[in-house]
């Protein structure tokens, strides 16, 4: 059974939050503090983290940054603040899905078990080489170089999807509706905030082997140059 871990300071919210998990037969571990949200987070390997952001000391934007430098572990954003550069900042930083406060349980569960879905389903089961840029997509693994890149599970999804459809164009509605998924309700914008952290994190695979390319009115596309 897995385990979905709570990172909300208000109780009659977090237990609200454990109710409608544990319904949906998920394991649930509670934290009620940002300073003790990484060491739990490493003792409990969780499958899913909900993050308040508004935590009293370390708030939810450290706990996701911290959690980042360790694991690719999804994390789904809670919080009251409304403003769309919240949602983005969440995105940017490496969050899976946003959702504000005042929510509906039913609605926080379709979010989990669709993030879930993108993050561990994948149709293919083989390797493949697209020159020094190898994706695993069975293990879900991504090396250049012979190392080890990190990625979100998000940016990971929307790479796998990407390279399994070489030279050919997708609009960002497409990736929102393939990779996202229909129940995304948030700005586009964050297809793009993806992109950039995908070529940052792909910033020494040769030119002259692939891209990741932006076709402007079109859309983006993962370019390949090599057999």
């Amino acid at each position: 059974m897995k385990t979905i871990m709570i990172i909300e300071d208000e109780y009659p919210i977090s237990q609200v939050l454990k109710a409608y998990v544990k319904k949906a037969n998920f394991q649930v571990e509670q934290v009620f503090s940002g300073e003790d949200a990484l060491s739990k987070f490493k003792e409990i390997q969780p499958a899913l983290v909900l993050l308040d952001i508004m935590l009293p000391g370390k708030n939810g934007w450290d706990i996701l940054k911290e959690i980042r430098e360790i694991s690719s572990c999804p994390v789904i954003m809670l919080t009251a603040l409304g403003d769309v550069n919240y949602r983005l900042d969440g995105l940017n930083s490496g969050a899976d899905d946003y959702i504000a406060k005042p929510f509906n349980g039913d609605e926080v569960i379709a979010r989990i078990q669709a993030v879930l879905r993108r993050t561990e389903n994948t149709d293919e089961s083989s390797l493949k080489r697209f020159g020094q840029l190898e994706i695993n997509y069975d293990a879900h693994r991504v090396r250049l170089n012979n190392q080890e890149i990190e990625l979100t599970p998000r940016d990971l999804s929307l790479l796998l999807f990407l390279s399994e459809h070489p030279n050919k164009t997708f609009t960002r509605d497409q990736l929102i509706e393939y990779v996202w998924g229909w129940e995304y309700d948030g700005s586009d914008r964050a297809v793009d905030l993806s992109i950039k952290r995908l070529r940052k994190a792909l910033k020494d695979w040769p030119e002259a082997e692939g891209e990741i390319k932006t076709l402007r009115g079109l859309g983006y596309q993962f370019s390949v140059y090599t057999k």
